[in-house]
C-alpha cells in the first residue's frame, strides 16, 4: 500500500508541474502577445540575447537552440523564420558545416528583448512559486 501511496503522490506532482507549466505559458503568451510575441518566441530572443551578452557576438546553430528552447527542430525553424521575417534574428550559413544554419539576433531584436524582458519576469515571479533554499 505505501508503493501505491507514493506513486499516487508522485503523479499528483507531475501533473501539478504540468499544470503550472500550462498556466505559465498562457499568461506569458497573453501577455506578450501585446508586443507581437510569444513565449516560445521571446524564449529564443532571451537565449540569444544572455548569451550575446555574455561574449559579444553571439549565435547558435538552429540544432544547439532547439536544445535550449526545448522545441523540435522544425518547430524552431519555423519560429525562427518568423522572428527573421519580423527583423528579429537573422540566419545565415554555418561556417563550421554549411549544412547548418546559424541564427543571431538583431539590433531591433535587442530593443524587442530589452522592451519585454521585465514583463516576462514579472509574469515568472507572479506564477512561479519561489524556490526553498536548500
Amino acid at each position: 500500500m505505501v508503493a501505491k501511496k507514493s506513486e499516487r503522490m508522485l503523479v499528483e506532482e507531475w501533473r501539478d508541474v504540468l499544470s503550472l507549466h500550462a498556466r505559465t505559458i498562457c499568461e506569458l503568451d497573453r501577455e506578450l502577445h501585446q508586443h507581437g510575441l510569444g513565449a516560445s518566441d521571446f524564449e529564443v530572443l532571451d537565449v540569444l540575447a544572455e548569451e550575446t551578452a555574455a561574449d559579444g557576438e553571439c549565435s547558435f546553430r538552429v540544432q544547439e537552440l532547439a536544445g535550449r528552447v526545448h522545441l523540435s527542430q522544425s518547430a524552431l525553424s519555423r519560429l525562427v523564420a518568423r522572428l527573421e521575417k519580423d527583423g528579429l534574428v537573422t540566419r545565415g550559413m554555418c561556417s563550421e558545416d554549411r549544412r547548418g544554419v546559424r541564427v543571431s539576433l538583431t539590433e531591433a531584436g535587442r530593443a524587442r528583448h530589452a522592451e519585454v524582458q521585465p514583463l516576462q519576469r514579472e509574469v515568472l515571479s507572479r506564477m512561479l512559486p519561489p524556490r526553498s533554499s536548500a
